[in-house]
C-alpha cells in the first residue's frame, strides 16, 4: 500500500529507465541502475510479478524469471529482505505456476521465498473515493511489506486495452475477488467499462512503489493469455507506475490517454502518462517501438458463423473459449446442424440464450436448460469437446466424433 513513496523523485516530471536489447537479466540490472533504491536498506521488499496462469518463460503470458532474478540481486544488494509473491487466476496453484515460469529455479539458489499470497485470509481495504468499487479484499502480504514493486509482462489485454504495471496489482487482491472486477454493473452516468473504473479506483489506494516492464517477451492480440508472443528484448522501470506503463504503452504502438483505466487514474492524480512530462533517460528510445496488435473488437469477425455472447464474464473463461475457438472452430460445426449460427456464452450477464447454444462456464449454470451447459471456473478446452461429443446425438446426427478423440487442454 502506498501511502509515502521514498523513490519518487519528482511527482511532476517523473523519470523513467529504458533499456533495450541485451536480454531481461542485464537490461534489468542497467535500468535498475538509474534508481535510487537508497530507501530499502533494511526493509523488506516484494515483488508481485505476473505467474497468474500456468504458462513458461517466453510465452508472453508471464513476466521472464530472469527480470525478477535482476531485481532480486538489485535489491539485496541495496539491503533489502525480498520474497516473491502471487495470487493467480482461479483454478491455478501457486507453486505449479512458480515451477512452470522458472521462478522457483530462479529463487532456490538466491532462498528468495515464494509466497502464495491466497494461503491467508484476506485484509478489507475501504476505497473511500471509489466510484464502483467501495472496499478491497488484499492479501495480507501486501500490507506487511515496507515496499511493493510490480513486475508485469507488456501485454495487450482484451478487456482493458494493455495490462501493465497499474492493472498487474489486481493480482494482490485475495483468490476470487478478482474476478468480483468484471461483473460489476455499468456505473450511471459514466461512458466506460465498470472493469476500467474498478482499476482506477482499486489505484487510488493500491499503487506499487516501483514499476519493472517486463518487454523482453510480450504479448499481442488476444492477450492476456491467447495472444501470440511479441519478442521486444526492453524493460521499462519507474516509482510512478502510470508513467511506466505509459512508456510501455508507446513501446507497444499505443498510447496511455487511449486506455481508459491509466487515463482515469491519471486525471485522479495517482500518476503521469503525458508523455511530454515524463524524463525519459534513454535518448532513442523511441528507435525500440514496436507496434502490438490489438485485440479484435468482434469475436463474430473472428469466428465467422459463431456468435459469442460476453456479459460480464472475466478474462480467464474468454481466454479458454478463446483459445478453443482458434484451435478447435472447424470441429465445433460437427456438433451442431448444418447452416447454423452457434451461439456461445459466458459470464453471467448474458441475456435469454436460444435453445441449443452452448453455455460455457458456472456463471451459466442459471441458462443450463437452454443447450449444452460446461461446469468450471474456468472449464479447458478438453471439456467442452468432451461435453459436445456427450450430447452428440442430441445435437447432431453428423457428429462422428468420440470422447477418445478429445485431444489435451488447447
Amino acid at each position: 500500500m502506498l501511502a509515502h513513496n521514498p523513490l519518487v523523485s519528482s511527482r511532476t516530471n517523473p523519470p523513467v529507465q529504458v533499456t533495450h536489447g541485451n536480454g531481461p537479466y542485464v537490461n534489468t540490472r542497467r535500468a535498475l541502475e538509474s534508481v535510487d533504491l537508497s530507501p530499502v536498506r533494511g526493509k523488506r521488499v516484494l515483488l508481485k510479478p505476473n505467474v497468474g496462469r500456468v504458462a513458461t518463460a517466453g510465452s508472453g503470458i508471464v513476466t521472464h524469471p530472469e527480470v525478477v532474478a535482476a531485481a532480486i540481486d538489485a535489491f539485496r544488494e541495496a539491503g533489502a529482505e525480498v520474497a516473491v509473491g502471487e495470487s493467480p487466476i482461479a483454478g491455478v496453484r501457486v507453486p505449479e505456476a512458480f515451477a512452470a515460469s522458472g521462478m522457483a529455479a530462479i529463487a532456490a539458489p538466491r532462498n528468495c521465498p515464494l509466497i502464495d499470497m491466497d494461503r491467508r485470509r484476506f485484509v478489507p481495504v475501504p476505497v473511500p473515493d471509489g466510484l464502483v468499487i467501495q472496499a478491497l479484499k488484499v492479501c495480507p502480504e501486501v500490507l506487511e511489506f515496507d515496499f511493493l514493486v510490480s513486475v508485469p509482462v507488456m501485454k495487450m489485454h482484451m478487456h482493458t486495452g494493455v495490462s501493465l504495471s497499474v492493472k498487474n496489482m489486481k493480482g494482490c487482491l485475495w483468490r476470487r475477488s478478482k474476478v468480483e472486477f468484471h461483473m460489476l454493473p455499468p456505473a450511471a452516468g459514466s461512458r466506460h467499462k465498470p472493469i476500467d473504473l474498478a482499476i482506477a479506483d482499486m489505484a487510488s489506494v493500491l499503487r506499487p512503489h516501483l514499476a519493472i516492464v517486463d518487454g523482453t517477451v510480450g504479448m499481442e492480440g488476444l492477450g492476456p493469455s491467447a495472444g501470440q508472443p511479441k519478442p521486444l528484448d526492453a524493460v521499462v522501470v519507474s516509482a510512478d507506475a502510470f508513467a511506466a506503463d505509459a512508456v510501455a504503452c508507446a513501446l507497444m504502438g499505443t498510447a496511455a490517454e487511449q486506455i481508459p483505466h491509466l487515463s482515469l487514474g491519471a486525471e485522479r492524480g495517482h500518476g503521469v502518462v503525458d508523455l511530454q512530462r515524463l524524463c525519459v533517460t534513454s535518448e532513442h528510445w523511441r528507435d525500440w517501438i514496436s507496434p502490438f496488435a490489438q485485440p479484435p473488437e468482434n469475436l463474430t469477425i473472428e469466428f465467422p458463423n459463431i456468435t459469442v455472447h460476453d456479459q460480464q464474464s472475466c478474462s480467464a473463461c474468454q481466454s479458454t473459449l478463446l483459445l478453443f475457438l482458434t484451435r478447435y472452430k472447424d470441429r465445433l460445426f460437427d456438433y451442431f446442424p448444418a447452416e447454423t449460427t452457434v451461439q456461445i456464452a459466458i459470464g453471467k450477464g448474458c441475456g435469454e440464450m436460444p435453445q441449443g447454444s452452448l453455455l460455457i462456464g458456472n456463471c451459466t449454470a442459471h441458462q443450463r436448460d437452454k443447450g449444452i451447459f460446461v461446469p468450471g471456473c474456468p472449464p479447458v478446452g478438453s471439456q467442452i469437446l468432451a461435453a459436445l461429443a456427450g450430447q452428440r446425438s442430441a445435437t447432431s446426427p453428423r457428429c462422428s466424433s468420440t470422447q477418445d478423440d478429445v485431444p489435451d487442454q488447447p
